[in-house]
């Protein structure tokens, strides 16, 4: 997160680079199948011609190809189409063009907008939120998903340390601070209410990471023409970021969301994003539990990951090389032949998938009716403020939540 701040920071200040206020985020639940008409735990305000009624999902009033209200310019990075020019077959600039005529699809990730620091937050939810409809994604298309239960255990048989910090985190928290798991799925299931009254899809698949559903939507959504733009502060999304996959993160020190792209990227690395998963394996990840090689080799750090990596192409080339001849210096050469078997079980661990047992439905690309955004999230912010102290409940309640100060 710290390294990504780094980057838009810098780079924003180098390309004076003006990201617009207009965009959005969104979020629905198709495999939760919710009903046609929802009740949520807190009243909605108001206006004086508003007559009391239940609310409803609401089918987008907008087309996929019809809509006059502009949205959030992140193309800044890239050469703008001029009015009325054809696409050249031939011309140089020709993928540039394409992707700023393809339409975006955001895919909101939930969970960590559920957490101020390390600890739970609806208060941060609410926010992010709020500035993610208003200022990101506008009524472009938002599909939200959470972590599904065990999610992470595949990960965990390959690799018990996967996520024991974070774990561990959770113990170490004050009693005041914690939240029963069982009162932690009650507060997403009023996360998922607040999403669906805002017509957002939210998919949340059982024994399956938010981060590989998001993958496997995102290859989906691409082979349909689409570009996406994933909402997450997860530094594991950069290994899909390419011309037309782009991050958007919100930046805490900020108060914003900030797009972070593939000229980002290779400003900040000076190599491909091909290469962020194989350097990641490389080097490790200390906040997931995953050990890097300069555990067993101290001397191979980043810059000889990325000299190795820029020759090879990626990990599987770079450990076939060393298997057959010298590829660097004594350590290195040493390193990767021993650690082989290491280095690829990371890669299996770290690499997200991309066959999650998902189809993408049509109306999920729909734009979204943001018109009642406004009226429902006041209300859930003036519900969170009245309950500032609230702790969930473990007797059910009629509708599902009670809130106890």
């Amino acid at each position: 997160m710290a390294e990504m701040l780094e980057a838009v920071i810098s780079i924003s200040m180098d390309s004076h680079l003006q990201i617009s206020k207009y965009s959005q985020f969104n979020f629905y639940c198709p495999y939760l199948k919710p009903s046609k008409t929802h009740h949520l735990p807190f009243s909605l305000q108001k206006s004086k011609t508003q007559k009391r009624k239940s609310w409803k999902l609401v089918k987008p009033l907008f087309s996929a190809t019809s809509c006059d209200r502009l949205a959030l310019n992140d193309d800044t990075l890239l050469p703008q189409v001029p009015k009325n020019e054809t696409l050249s077959v031939n011309s140089s600039n020709n993928c540039f063009n394409k992707i700023s005529k393809k339409r975006r699809v955001f895919f909101l990730d939930v969970n960590p907008l559920c957490y101020k620091g390390s600890t739970p937050s609806l208060h941060s939810f609410a926010h992010w939120i709020s500035l993610f409809f208003s200022e990101v994604s506008l009524n472009d298309p938002v599909i939200a998903v959470l972590d599904g239960e065990n999610a992470n255990e595949y990960r965990r048989q390959l690799l018990p340390s996967y996520k024991a910090n974070r774990r561990k985190i959770l113990h170490q928290l004050p009693d005041m601070e914690r939240f029963p798991r069982s009162s932690f799925g009650r507060s997403h299931k009023l996360v998922i209410d607040v999403l669906q009254k805002c017509n957002v899809p939210v998919v949340k698949i059982e024994g399956h990471e938010a981060d590989d559903v998001v993958a496997t939507l995102v290859h989906q959504v691409r082979l349909k023409g689409y570009r996406a733009v994933i909402a997450s502060p997860d530094k594991d999304f950069k290994q899909l970021i390419s011309e037309d996959v782009q991050i958007v993160a919100p930046i805490p020190e900020l108060d914003r969301w900030s797009f972070y792209t593939l000229n980002h990227y290779i400003a900040q690395y000076n190599c491909d994003p091909q290469s962020d998963l194989s350097l990641r394996c490389i080097l490790g990840d200390e906040i997931d539990g995953v050990p890097g090689i300069q555990h067993f080799a101290p001397g191979f750090g980043r810059k000889t990951a990325l000299k190795l990596l820029k020759k090879h192409g990626c990990l599987e080339n770079l450990l076939s090389a060393a298997s057959v001849r010298s590829v660097g210096r004594q350590y290195a050469q040493e390193a990767l032949t021993k650690y082989a078997d290491f280095l690829r079980r990371n890669y299996e661990v770290l690499s997200l998938k991309r066959d999650v047992d998902i189809q993408i439905e049509e109306q999920w690309l729909s734009r979204r009716d943001e018109r009642n955004d406004s009226v429902i999230l006041s209300s859930f912010m003036d519900f969170l403020s009245k309950n500032s102290d609230f702790k969930w409940q473990n007797r059910s309640h009629s509708n599902g939540l009670k809130a106890v100060t």
